[in-house]
């Protein structure tokens, strides 16, 4: 193996052990809160996305399947963070809001991901970390154009 693919393995295998420990981290800072994962997330991507979000970008920006989604949105209206409500221009589908609680809710965790966050990148560079954002979005396009690329087989 050469030295390029030596380091695009280990890169590789840092991506996702470097998620998963974020994401722990994370996971124990909405439990101060009194909330676990499956409830924290959805309320702050619905926050982040803004109200009138639809479950299928509320389940990508999670990195579920939409099909799980539905359970995880059940779960938070049930605590009185979300709405669902019938979508004015399409009243098949359905977009999520949060709640007075939902939106406090919401504020509480990303204000405590902000010094969080700049703790864990306390010795980056903003170069450093644009350049990192670069490489990361240059990734999830390769990624994107591959799956398109190796997509379902067109019938001829």
């Amino acid at each position: 193996m050469d030295k390029i693919d030596k380091q695009l393995a280990t890169l590789t295998m840092a991506l996702g052990r470097t998620a998963r420990a974020y994401k722990s981290a994370a996971d124990t800072l909405t439990a101060d809160f009194g909330l676990s994962q499956a409830t924290a997330w959805p309320v702050v991507m619905i926050g982040r996305l803004g109200d009138g979000a639809r479950p299928g970008a509320v389940a990508d920006a999670l990195g579920i399947e939409p099909s799980s989604v539905v359970r995880v949105i059940d779960r938070v209206i049930e605590l009185g963070l979300v709405e669902r409500r019938e979508d004015a221009s399409d009243r098949r589908a359905k977009s999520l809001y949060l709640t007075a609680s939902g939106r406090q809710c919401a504020d509480r965790v990303e204000a405590a991901l902000i010094p969080f966050r700049r703790a864990l990148f306390a010795g980056s560079s903003q170069d450093d970390i644009e350049a990192c954002l670069r490489t990361l979005e240059g990734l999830q396009a390769a990624i994107e154009q591959l799956a398109r690329e190796s997509g379902p087989a067109s019938s001829s």
